[in-house]
């Protein structure tokens, strides 16, 4: 994790990583074997490790100023020339010494070696970038003594035993740095394994500066962990088939690294409704997962609707049970139990008797006989059985067909059309 966190932010995303789907085996929360969990609790590990690369000549001082920097970044985008110049490798050991002992503001930068070995990625093949004839040494600790990327992820994943790196093509060229850190340190490497990357449906890169694809936003619409998991698996690639549905465990067995192809994947979150649907189902059709469902929508009900509810009967586990039971398919998400569609569901509904009279002349009967169905203590074991029993009741009706009676049966119990 980054520098700088607050109590509140690192809830924010260990719960943001849940919610992805894919919960961690050790964090700064759930603690672990390979703690501290937090940039800023392992400090002295990036600066142990940077003054090593000093000792070995691997590492030097850097004082150049950031107008210094800035002049040379717009003269490099002027004349094609690297960015940076390396001026201070040039330093004599006694220079670099009494500008430390003025105060002078240092970073540290990493030496590149010319003539880049090349490595074998898992996904690219075999591959080779010359990071040092255009980019120029690149800083590995800052001023205030956090480290860059390129410092924290090869301290990180020697000392935290990593064994792949898989992570998004953008690194691909930093590879080639981080491996002559890993080899100036004497380190053996992970495997790496660089993805392609998600881009919107039109092909646009996906930024995380969208609003809306930010996970908590997913969350707060009702849309489960394992349905951003099994959407954005299927937009990419690794798998022998794609379906709709997968959980974490299924992905796990099924995954083929040998199958993830190189060019990106386009992530069309119109799908999002329709695998939430699928998820959604088989929660409910799960009966400890389906508990807690219960529970979430009771209190969205509460929340929505509670002081309009007349009927404490529809808080009750049973009866949002029934919900679920009946609704699972239809919807995509607890939310839409919550819309002015199955307001029905929990607020009973106002209707005049003269509005189902203007639907059918004989809505009086048709409410009686349905009334006297229910109070018979008929028991309909399905939506087929019921159907036959209100077939035999329009029949009995003079002026009234099948459907017109579903439509007074419908106004009268939903006060909708």
């Amino acid at each position: 994790m980054v520098d700088g966190p607050t109590d509140a932010w690192l809830v924010r995303i260990s719960v943001s990583v849940c919610v992805s789907g894919v919960p961690p085996d050790e964090s700064s929360r759930r603690g672990g074997d390979y703690g501290p969990y937090v940039q800023s609790e392992r400090l002295p590990l990036y600066s142990q490790t940077a003054a090593a690369l000093l000792q070995t000549g691997h590492a030097y001082y850097c004082f150049c100023s950031n107008q210094r920097l800035d002049l040379l970044k717009r003269e490099a985008q002027r004349s094609g020339h690297v960015p940076y110049d390396n001026r201070c490798r040039r330093l004599q050991p006694e220079q670099v010494q009494q500008r430390l002992a003025q105060g002078v503001p240092a970073v540290v930068r990493f030496k590149l070696a010319s003539g880049a070995e090349p490595f074998q990625d898992m996904v690219f093949g075999w591959t080779r970038h010359e990071v040092a004839a255009v980019e120029g040494d690149p800083i590995i600790l800052k001023a205030d003594g956090f480290p860059t990327y390129h410092l924290a992820s090869v301290v990180d994943d020697h000392h935290m035993r990593v064994s792949h790196v898989l992570r998004g093509s953008e690194w691909l060229i930093s590879t080639a740095k981080h491996l002559q850190l890993f080899r100036a340190l004497g380190w053996t490497p992970p495997a790496y394994a660089h993805l392609p990357l998600l881009l919107n449906r039109d092909g646009s890169k996906l930024s995380k500066r969208q609003g809306d694809i930010f996970i908590q936003r997913f969350r707060e619409q009702g849309v489960l962990p394992e349905t951003l998991l099994d959407l954005v698996t299927h937009a990419g690639s690794g798998f022998d088939n794609n379906r709709i549905g997968r959980r974490l465990e299924e992905l796990v067995c099924e995954f083929n690294i040998s199958k993830i192809t190189t060019h990106s994947a386009l992530l069309d979150l119109d799908k999002l409704h329709e695998f939430n649907r699928v998820h959604l189902q088989r929660r409910i059709e799960d009966e400890e997962k389906c508990a807690v469902l219960r529970d979430e929508l009771r209190q969205r009900v509460l929340h929505t609707h509670g002081s309009q509810i007349s009927d404490r009967a529809v808080l009750e586990p049973l009866y949002i049970q029934r919900v679920l039971e009946l609704r699972k398919g239809h919807v995509c998400s607890l939310r839409e139990l919550l819309n002015h569609m199955h307001v029905y569901l929990w607020i009973r509904p106002r209707v005049t008797r003269q509005q189902l009279q203007e639907v059918s002349a004989e809505a009086e009967n048709i409410a009686a006989a349905v009334i006297q169905l229910v109070a018979s203590g008929g028991s309909f074991e399905s939506t087929e059985h019921l159907n036959t029993e209100l077939k035999l009741i329009a029949s009995r009706l003079k002026h009234t067909k099948y459907s017109g009676m579903m439509r007074v049966l419908r106004l009268a119990l939903s006060a909708q059309q």
